[in-house]
């Protein structure tokens, strides 16, 4: 059985639409000391919270409506491009959630290690760079499609944001292994696919 994060556990309402979510599904916001809105993907900054559904639209609404204002009950004014810095620290967190996978030995990487690792069962993702080579990909998502239930699949970062983040230099294939970090990782994808495709349109038709 897989095991709730404390995030999945506990719940709070959206600012939004007003429906009570899973802490997971939100991002946190705090008003900052200049009278702005500083996101708190972490949920640790001090000051009362408000929370947003993790999705372009929600927050797009709740600035366009001056929900964070009407929150706080205070005159708060959210940076323009607001969003576009949530999608940007969410990536930043992804990666860094790839990083730590890599050190603690869970994160395949290389064509024919991550093949291996996909057919043994324990894969939970599959992380492809959006830039590598077809062929390549949809070899490994073969092997993959061997193992019940299959992983799942991330497209959306670039062969060079998959180097740096992981200190490769031809960082094309991957696979995560299931475990806690694999849950860590999934919690912070979901919310980025909020803000950006996690798989490129030219992908959508793979059989």
């Amino acid at each position: 059985m897989v095991s709730r994060t404390s995030a999945e556990n506990r719940e709070r309402k959206d600012l939004v639409s007003g429906e009570v979510l899973e802490e997971a599904r939100l991002i946190r916001f705090v008003a900052d000391p200049e009278g702005g809105v500083a996101p708190d993907l972490g949920r640790k900054l001090p000051g009362r919270g408000m929370w947003v559904e993790a999705t372009r639209e929600a927050l797009d609404e709740a600035v366009r409506r001056n929900l964070f204002a009407r929150s706080a009950k205070a005159s708060l004014k959210p940076a323009p491009g607001l969003s576009d810095l949530v999608e940007r620290l969410l990536a930043r967190r992804c990666l860094d959630q790839l990083g730590l996978a890599k050190r603690e030995g869970v994160l395949i990487s290389g064509f024919d290690k991550a093949t291996s690792a996909a057919k043994s069962g324990k894969a939970a993702w599959l992380i492809e760079a959006s830039d590598g080579s077809e062929d390549g990909r949809d070899k490994l998502l073969s092997a993959a499609r061997r193992q019940s239930p299959e992983p799942q699949l991330c497209g959306c970062f670039t062969s060079e944001d998959l180097g740096l983040a992981l200190g490769l230099e031809n960082a094309i294939h991957h696979v995560l292994l299931a475990g806690r970090r694999a849950e860590r990782w999934t919690d912070e994808v979901r919310r980025l696919a909020g803000f950006r495709p996690l798989l490129p349109p030219s992908w959508r038709g793979r059989p």
